[in-house]
């Protein structure tokens, strides 16, 4: 049996087809009888070829296209130009009517969306949510820092006007201001004086009274030590600046923010599940998620 169906050409990957007439047994790249078109769909050109005259010949000698070359030779029109030929109309009425057939076929094409075009809009929109979600975040979070920084001054204020209530409070004029070590220590020895019955007791007493008074020295001197450390301590945490506070505030508030793709563009989810470890990435794809940029990721990731 004769038919008429393409034989490959070209290169890997850049395929061009010969429209040829072979006998259906012989292989594909096999011996033909004649070559009646040409067809490229893949370099710069994508021009097709065909040989009307040929092939009328040869489909009216019993020879059969295949499924490839009929949609080839429908799309060219010519199958059109053949019906019109057997219903008996003139040259003209053939010409105005396939001229119509183009001009409505144009039309389609032009208001037709392809797929490609429809995943791209829908990407599109989903990159426009992200990004409207991430600013909504980041406005919530720029509020708390305010919030927290205020919060920060407030409390400077206030520690700021009770030292200085404590620093000028009234003292008695003349009056010499001692530590409570020392008014305890000379306490201790006016009382041990006052109680001396003679001078032998006196001595013992004494003597007893200055060690008690070193180590009850010693023992308020290292109390005060520790409370002076922990009173520093504390200081240091209360001056921080507003704007530090702010910015720890900020800091932690960004990092709770991205702690799933939802909180990411699409790209950058797909970018950081991809340099990301498996383990790391538990919990940081959502439920909800239906970007299939960020699904395939994924995907890719698990099977990896």
């Amino acid at each position: 049996m004769i038919k008429i169906r393409l034989q490959r050409k070209g290169r890997i990957r850049r395929p061009i087809y010969h429209i040829v007439v072979a006998d259906s047994r012989s292989p594909r790249d096999g011996r033909i009888i004649e070559q009646v078109g040409r067809y490229d769909g893949v370099t710069e050109k994508k021009e097709t070829t065909i040989n009307e005259e040929r092939i009328s010949y040869w489909l009216d000698n019993g020879a059969k296209a295949t499924d490839a070359v009929e949609k080839i030779l429908r799309h060219e029109g010519f199958l059109y130009k053949r019906h019109l030929q057997m219903w008996g109309k003139s040259e003209e009425e053939i010409t105005t009517a396939l001229e119509e057939w183009r001009a409505a076929r144009e039309a389609k094409a032009s208001t037709e969306v392809t797929r490609k075009e429809q995943v791209r809009a829908t990407l599109i929109a989903e990159e426009k949510e992200v990004k409207k979600q991430i600013e909504q975040k980041a406005s919530a979070a720029a509020e708390m820092a305010q919030e927290a920084e205020k919060a920060a001054e407030t409390e400077i204020a206030e520690a700021t006007e009770n030292d200085v209530s404590e620093e000028s409070a009234p003292e008695e004029p003349g009056a010499e201001v001692k530590t409570g070590v020392e008014a305890d220590v000379e306490a201790t020895v006016e009382v041990s004086t006052e109680d001396a019955p003679s001078e032998e007791d006196a001595v013992v007493a004494e003597e007893t009274t200055s060690s008690n008074a070193e180590a009850e020295v010693e023992e308020k001197a290292e109390k005060s030590s520790e409370a002076a450390s922990e009173e520093a301590e504390s200081t240091t945490t209360e001056d921080a600046t507003p704007a530090e506070q702010a910015e720890k505030t900020s800091d932690e508030a960004e990092e709770q923010s991205v702690k799933s793709s939802a909180d990411m563009t699409a790209k950058e989810a797909a970018d950081h599940i991809a340099a990301t470890s498996l383990e790391d990435l538990e919990g940081f794809v959502a439920d909800g998620e239906e970007r299939k940029t960020v699904l395939a990721a994924w995907e890719a990731k698990k099977e990896a």
